[in-house]
């Protein structure tokens, strides 16, 4: 999953992305630096009507029959509207698409 920020850093601004370049841009803030042991080999991006999904990508296993070495992870969703970030469970991206939507119908509830 993405790491949250030590105690006494200041986490990122929020900031409306302009296009999926730009959401990507975004996304690296909150992902391990590709490449990195045990990073993600790339981010990619998901644009729908109301947000962009930014995901990670690994390599493929050796064997496809193995569990993955680090098994859960995060995806974030980017708001088109205001550039709130959202976690989201490591789904693809159609279902990641439609939680995020089933999200964003909930009232907010004290």
């Amino acid at each position: 999953p993405p790491p949250f920020p030590p105690p006494g850093v200041s986490v990122p601004p929020v900031v409306v992305p302009t296009d999926a370049d730009h959401a990507l841009e975004i996304g690296r803030m909150h992902f391990p630096e590709v490449g990195s042991p045990g990073g993600p080999a790339s981010l990619m991006v998901h644009e729908f009507d109301i947000g962009y999904l930014v995901y990670a990508g690994y390599p493929p296993r050796e064997d496809p029959t193995a569990l993955p070495p680090a098994p859960g992870g995060s995806n974030i969703v980017i708001s088109k509207a205001d550039g709130e970030v959202t976690f989201l469970p490591n789904f693809p991206p159609e279902p990641a698409v439609e939680l995020y939507r089933r999200l964003q119908e909930r009232p907010n509830t004290p």
